[in-house]
């Protein structure tokens, strides 16, 4: 449980978080490059004075993961440039005095098919889901159920291998947070707890492998797939998104 000082500290990780999303998604377009992305997402945690909490995290290289299409999570920027219709979920998180945010998007690039359009529709409207759980009282696994019931409602299915979680002086605490499972269980909530939501949905399969480089996850059947994410707080008046644009 975070005092009310961590949690205005946490506000200003998420609000470096929020432009590093507005300044890479003012950037995308057919053409860019991963790593063009990651750069400017680098420029704004310089010009914040902030410090980057995926670069280095575990050998990782980058500044923020760069997923396109079949790829759920974890995508390395490189010199890949994005075309017309693809999609790309953009992970990425700040440091501010010693305390984190995160946050995940799936942004379209040009006009995208139908098919993308539902699938990140639906993981936005899960997302939504889970964080309106996020009241003191309620149980951490009503945050998961609601997140697959929208999600597997909108014919899409839930991503198990990998969860949201606590967050504050580290990037990654506990409690785990499935995207799925029966309401009614876990820890209550209580006014304090900051919580990092995330559903990974994909088209088909939730199935996923990881490719060599030992990042990169995909949907195992090559399927689109989406990532969103926000660290939220769960105050006395209900859930504070903390990395909200």
């Amino acid at each position: 449980m975070r005092t009310a000082d961590e949690l205005a500290t946490m506000r200003r990780a998420g609000r470096v978080v929020a432009e590093m999303h507005a300044a890479v998604e003012a950037a995308i377009r057919p053409g860019v490059t991963l790593i063009e992305l990651d750069r400017i997402a680098g420029e704004v945690i310089e010009r914040r004075g902030a410090a980057s909490n995926f670069l280095g995290y575990h050998g990782y290289p980058a500044v923020i993961c760069a997923s396109v299409n079949e790829v759920i999570v974890h995508g390395i920027p490189d010199g890949t440039a994005l075309s017309e219709g693809d999609i790309v979920s953009i992970d990425c998180g700040a440091i501010v005095d010693g305390y984190h945010g995160d946050a995940a998007w799936t942004y379209p690039v040009g006009e995208i098919e139908d098919r993308a359009r539902r699938l990140v529709d639906a993981a936005t409207d899960a997302l939504d889901a889970g964080i309106a759980q996020m009241h003191a009282g309620r149980r951490l696994s009503d945050i998961g159920h609601a997140v697959q019931t929208v999600a597997e409602g909108a014919g899409f299915s839930v991503v198990r291998d990998y969860t949201g979680h606590g967050i504050g002086t580290e990037m990654h605490e506990a409690p785990s947070i499935p995207n799925f499972g029966p309401p009614g269980r876990g820890p209550t909530l209580v006014a304090g707890n900051i919580l990092a939501v995330e559903p990974m949905l994909c088209v088909g399969s939730a199935e996923s492998t990881v490719d060599g480089d030992g990042w990169t996850v995909r949907a195992a059947d090559g399927s689109l797939a989406a990532h969103v994410e926000h660290t939220v707080a769960v105050t006395d008046d209900g859930p504070e998104i903390l990395t909200a644009r």
